[in-house]
Order: structure tokens, then sequence, then C-alpha cells
């Protein structure tokens, strides 16, 4: 194994004071349920938790080390190798940048109402074909997120890219400043967060932050036919970048489909890459998905690679859990249904989406489109108009029957046709057993929510349910 990082970078940490001897570090960890062996814990204190409540766990579980904070290390002496450090946070965050300050990598990274974990998987996809390529599994796009996705970075990784996020203005300007792209990608800009804005403009302007950390001559990626790509192209004309290339389905797109065919499962796309032409098949459902795939190909022509590998590698592509995730679940009595599982998060946007994906999904005869919806959060005063906005995407949907769950959902709930309208809940728990006493076989359900609604468990829980209750019944089929 190659150290990702050496007693010597630890020690170089700003106040560092090292405890012990740490083993050879493999990997970097702020979670005991998924530290490995061989990492480097480092226990940052969050709203709901103390990292340092878990510093024995993680020394325990075979931790190369744990960075604790000045003060706390008394708790531990026996425990493991430390390192003492005035701020656990601020050494994770010295530790990334130095990550970025040795790679020769290209770095990309990605913002977006919507979209932007999705096109950051498709980057990772992609450029794997092209060369080894480090991103995160998972969303980690904040404070804490971007730098240890900076920390993990192998030195010799070809590729880098990176998924920032905000709620609030000015958030992404530190963590762009950490990842230093030379491409730099917008995906969209929504009425997302929007409680947290004035108004929609300051959103363009916050994602418009991403510019500001990009190295000189860089490339920014912009969606032409969003509503505020003037807006977005000012702030990249403001900044570093070299140039801006934009994608989209108007002519002005630099990056144009020029078809998309959009499937339940899958999506054709024949699409004009700055004068090349190339057609290729998406290995997952969704308008959004073929649109966001242009971005990812002017990243490709940006890089200098060839459009024809990077497009044919969008066969492979699949949807991450939560995220447009489908299994077909056996039920007791014979038969199975098909789950959708959108539940990671919603807003406006990703809402449409996938209930227009739905509309595409082919039902079996016998079969029903079941929509299950939470509500959607962060929204401020446009939250109840957004959700009786819902009400013609849910009908266009073909949606037979519409579970909803979350006080805001009451603001679609009487637009809807009586004869759809299933069973509404106050929270997402509520409708559990609900859901799974309609499910026939051959129906479609549709899971969506917020996170906060825990709309997940719901989708978990029909998984758990079924393959009990098939189990029992001894008929050897579980989800697939």
């Amino acid at each position: 194994m190659t150290d990702l990082w050496s007693r010597a970078d630890l020690t170089a940490l700003p106040g560092a004071r090292l405890l012990g001897e740490p083993g050879p570090v493999g990997g970097i960890s702020i979670d005991t349920r998924t530290l490995a062996p061989g990492d480097v814990f480092f226990a940052i204190r969050g709203v709901a938790s103390d990292g340092h409540d878990h510093v024995r766990s993680a020394l325990s579980k075979g931790a190369a080390a744990a960075v604790v904070a000045e003060g706390r290390e008394a708790a531990f002496s026996e425990a493991g190798a430390l390192v003492v450090v005035p701020d656990v946070l601020a050494a994770l965050e010295v530790l990334g940048r130095a990550a970025r300050a040795r790679t020769r990598g290209r770095i990309v990274a990605v913002t977006g109402s919507v979209g932007k974990t999705g096109t950051k998987d498709a980057l990772r996809l992609v450029l794997g074909r092209f060369g080894a390529t480090h991103a995160a599994t998972a969303s980690f796009n904040n404070h804490w997120g971007v730098p240890i996705t900076l920390a993990r970075m192998p030195e010799a990784s070809r590729f880098g890219v990176f998924e920032i996020g905000m709620n609030h203005p000015g958030e992404i300007l530190p963590l762009t400043a950490m990842v230093r792209p030379e491409i730099a990608i917008v995906t969209s800009v929504e009425p997302v967060h929007i409680g947290h804005f004035r108004a929609i403009q300051g959103i363009a302007d916050a994602k418009g932050e991403i510019f500001a950390g990009m190295e000189p001559g860089g490339v920014a990626v912009l969606p032409r036919d969003n509503a505020h790509f003037a807006r977005l192209a000012a702030h990249a004309q403001a900044s570093r970048a070299g140039r801006i290339v934009s994608f989209g389905e108007g002519e002005g797109a630099d990056v144009r489909a020029l078809r998309i065919a959009a499937g339940a499962d899958a999506s054709m796309v024949e699409a004009d890459v700055m004068g090349h032409r190339v057609a290729y098949r998406i290995g997952m459902a969704g308008r959004h998905v073929a649109l966001n795939s242009l971005a990812v190909l002017a990243t490709v022509a940006a890089l200098g690679l060839d459009i024809d590998a990077a497009a044919s590698a969008y066969a492979a592509i699949e949807p991450a859990e939560g995220r447009g995730e489908r299994a077909r679940i056996a039920l007791p009595g014979g038969g199975e249904f098909l789950l959708v599982d959108e539940s990671f998060n919603a807003n406006p946007a990703s809402m449409r989406a996938a209930l227009a994906t739905l509309a595409l999904t082919e039902v079996p005869e016998g079969g029903r489109r079941i929509a299950v919806l939470a509500e959607m959060g962060e929204l401020g005063e446009a939250g109840p108009a957004a959700h009786t906005g819902l009400a013609e995407p849910v009908v266009a949907s073909k949606a037979d029957l519409v579970f909803a769950a979350g006080p805001l959902m009451l603001n679609l709930w009487p637009h809807l046709p009586a004869s759809i309208r299933a069973a509404h809940a106050d929270h997402a728990s509520g409708l559990h057993d609900a859901v799974a006493d309609a499910i026939r076989p051959g129906d479609v359900v549709m899971v969506k929510g917020s996170k906060y609604t825990l709309v997940s468990k719901l989708a978990a829980s029909l998984r758990a349910r079924f393959a009990s209750a098939d189990k029992q019944a001894g008929t050897g089929r579980a989800a697939q």
C-alpha cells in the first residue's frame, strides 16, 4: 500500500503535537461506521455529534491515528496514536489544500441547484476511461465534505472531480478556493433553498461564486438554456476563467443536443460537441440526465480527451442510491412491483423531473403508477405555491394513486383529481402501511421527497417488508 500521507505530513499540520507512533496512512475518515484500518480519524465536532466521542472506537478499529483537539487528548492517552491540533476541522482543511497543491491532476468542480451529484458521478465514470479519477462516492459537498474529499485524493490521480454545494450566500467561496478548479460547471439555477435568499437571482450569484476560485485560463461550463445564463456568464467573465463553454438544446449552445429520446430506463442522445457529432446511449432514465451529459462532454472537450470514447462510457452509468434507483420486488402472493427510489432529496425542479420520468415508465397490464410524495423544504414563503404548482406535473405523470406526506403537501392535495388521492399523512412514517397495503402486481411505485422528511425510510421499509414476506412465503424471490 502506498501511504496517502506520511508521518511528517501529519506533524506538519499547524500547531500539531504527535503522541504515539501512527501506522501507515491509507485514508481519511470522520465516521467510524465506514472507517477502514489505516485511516486517520479526524474528530470533527458537528452540530449533532462530536467526533471525540468516537475516537476510542476509531482506534480500536485500526485507525492509523486520531486527530483530536488540544485539551481533549488526555481522555485517549492509552488508546493509540494521536495528533493533537488547535482546531480539527482547520487541520483537515490544511491537509486538503496540501493535496491540491501536490497534485498534477486535472481538477473539475461542479455546482448547481439540481444535478450536481449525478454530474459528478458521471464525470467520475467517464474520466475514469482516461486515467485514475478521484471523486467522492457520496454528496460530500459542504464545509467538511470538500476538504475530506481533497485530503483523500491520491497524489497520482490524473483527474479530480469535486461537488460543491451551498444553502446560503458565501458558502461556495471558501470551498472553490480550496479546490481551485481549472474547469467549473454550473448545471442549473432553480429556486432551491429559496427560503435563504431574497430572490432567485441571489441563487445565481451564489452559484457564480464557483468561478472565483478558478485557476487562470480555466473553462466555465454553463447551462445556455437557463434563464440566468447571462448572470452566470457575468460571474465567469469577472473571474480568471479564460473562456466560457455553454451546453443545452438552444441554437447558441456550444455543446448542443440535436435529439434526446428519453425512455423509462435509458435515453438516446445525438449531440454536436463544438462541431463534433456524436450519438450515444445513457444507461439510466431522465431527460435531465441527458441534458447534464452535455456538460460532461463539454468538460471532456475542454480537457482535450476523446469525445466518442467519453460518450460511449455513458451506456454503463447507473443511478445512485435514492436517485432514481430501480428495484423489482417480489410480492408474497406472486408477481412483483417496480420501486423507483428518488428519496434522497427533493426540490421543485427535481420533483418535476422525477414525475416526468414516471410518466415514461411502462406499466404492465393491470399495473398502476403510484406516486409517494413527501414535502419539499427550504422554500420559505414560496413553499405553499411550489407545492400547489406540482398539480399539473402529477397529473401529467399519469399517476393512478398519489400518497402525500407533510403539511406543505396539503397545498397540493385539493388540486389533484379526487380519483387519484389515496392518502395524506403529516409525516412520511404515517404512510408506510397504507402504501404497502395498496401495492398490487405490476405496479410502479415512485418515492420522492426532501431528505428531512425521512421518506427514504418508507422506500427502505417497502424493500424490507416484501423481502421478508416473500421469504416467509418460501418463493425464494427477492429484490433485484
